[in-house]
């Protein structure tokens, strides 16, 4: 069973994914560590889960076939399927189209 902490009392040389990831580091593979616990009023508390900063390892590098890949998606989020343009930001999956063809009424037969 993994150690358990309670919120900011964690200590020294121990990490979220999070925290990992702004110092340039990933897990790697190693199992959690320690557990941290947030209180809150009458629900469970929010866990975060804790790494060793010592065994981590550094991030992967972008490689130019990851680039590509991640520019596709992107494309694919912000093209409205009715009018086939882009957007220009992602289209948001509850109105399912852009906005000005959302916004156009149906046209009535």
């Amino acid at each position: 069973m993994a150690d358990v902490y309670r919120w900011r009392l964690a200590p020294d040389g121990l990490a979220t994914r999070r925290q990992l990831r702004s110092m340039g580091l990933r897990p790697g593979g190693q199992d959690v560590v320690a557990e941290l616990h947030r209180p809150r009023r009458r629900k469970d508390p929010l866990v975060a889960y804790l790494y060793r900063v010592d065994r981590a390892k550094p991030v992967r590098p972008m490689t130019p076939a990851r680039v590509a890949a991640l520019a596709a998606a992107m494309l694919a989020r912000r093209t409205c399927p009715n009018c086939l343009t882009d957007a220009g930001y992602c289209i948001l999956r509850s109105l399912g189209m852009c906005v000005p063809c959302h916004d156009t009424p149906a046209p009535s037969c």
